[in-house]
């Protein structure tokens, strides 16, 4: 039988968190009044949530696809709460295999790769998607597209974890040699003198001048998996490189290339971007909390953004934030503008 708002004690929502999400996130429900019988209902703009736990003041609710809706009711049998509002991802593209954040260049066209097996080589290396959500191949025949970033004039360069050897990319797709001989080339940042850093994930970051010359500018524990870089507002290069560890580090290099740790106590840090305020946001787990986790200037971490297989994100014209999973690429309305690097 329907209920009704006036049908007995409506359910009070008091704290939500995070306030944003992608499909598969769980978000926190704080509040009272959830419980009647026999569980309470959670509605995520309009669309049923599967409850992982619910009590009469504490809900875990699992978000469904919602189509970018997000406005989240709490029904207890007999009525339900006032809305919450909930920023739920959307789905640009899916069927894709990034390994780290998208790259977004100044008309705010996003590109994300199909990274594929280490040695397997996939039909289409890197996907553009404009600012309709139109997808098409960009570039074809690359070896295990790994990162991508931009240089101040535009330029699009990749990297290859399989040959060591990071590209340039024309507007057209076309491929030439940029640097080669970078061991396992995973992460990819540009600071804002033009200089390329590069990380081979088995524990350099190497340092390509203007004119190619190739430094040795720091060395780090080896990664599992990928060093993922970004330059903050201070100009030190950010590192993640995810070990057998569950508590692990962002590490900060300054550009005399001294390394020290920002933050200690992720699972699984990978890639990053800064916002205008400072702020790092990173895709990793806190306290067992899978997603985006923001951390100040000052070391504080938060849960910004719950939602799981998170590889990278990159901040988007008008707020917007773009999250890349280990299949697919979804955008936020995350209220957010990133930092202006050129």
């Amino acid at each position: 039988m329907p209920f009704t708002q006036n049908a007995g004690p409506r359910p009070i929502i008091e704290n939500l968190s995070p306030a944003a999400a992608i499909p598969g996130g769980d978000v926190y429900i704080h509040g009272k009044g959830f419980l009647h019988d026999p569980r309470p209902h959670v509605s995520i703009g309009g669309v049923d949530a599967p409850l992982v736990v619910g009590s009469g003041q504490f809900i875990v609710a699992r978000v469904p696809d919602t189509s970018g809706k997000g406005q989240l009711t709490v029904s207890n049998g007999q009525a339900a709460s006032e809305p919450a509002s909930l920023s739920v991802g959307a789905m640009l593209a899916d069927s894709l295999h990034p390994v780290t954040s998208p790259a977004v260049d100044r008309n705010g066209n996003l590109f994300t790769t199909f990274s594929g097996p280490r040695g397997q080589k996939s039909a289409v290396s890197i996907y553009r998607i404009d600012p309709t959500g139109v997808l098409t191949p960009f570039v074809s025949e690359l070896m295990n597209a790994t990162s991508l970033a931009f240089d101040r004039f535009g330029t699009l360069h990749v990297s290859s974890r399989f040959d060591g050897v990071v590209y340039q990319v024309t507007s057209g797709g076309v491929l030439s040699v940029y640097v080669e001989g970078m061991g396992v080339a995973t992460g990819i940042a540009f600071d804002t003198k033009e200089n390329l850093y590069v990380g081979d994930r088995s524990g350099t970051i190497f340092k390509i001048s203007q004119e190619r010359q190739i430094y040795v500018f720091a060395t780090i524990e080896a990664s599992i998996s990928a060093y993922h870089l970004s330059f903050g507002p201070d100009d030190s290069l950010y590192v993640t490189g995810p070990t057998t560890s569950s508590y692990d580090a962002i590490h900060r290099i300054t550009q005399a290339g001294e390394v020290d740790v920002f933050y200690r106590g992720l699972g699984r840090p990978q890639g990053m971007d800064f916002d205008n305020l400072g702020n790092l946001y990173v895709a990793a787990s806190l306290n067992g909390r899978k997603g985006i986790v923001r951390i100040t200037p000052q070391g504080s971490a938060s849960l910004f953004l719950a939602g799981p297989n998170i590889v990278g994100l990159a901040f988007a014209p008008g707020g917007n934030l773009a999250i890349t999973t280990t299949n697919a690429l979804y955008s936020v309305a995350a209220g957010v503008e990133g930092l202006r690097r050129f």
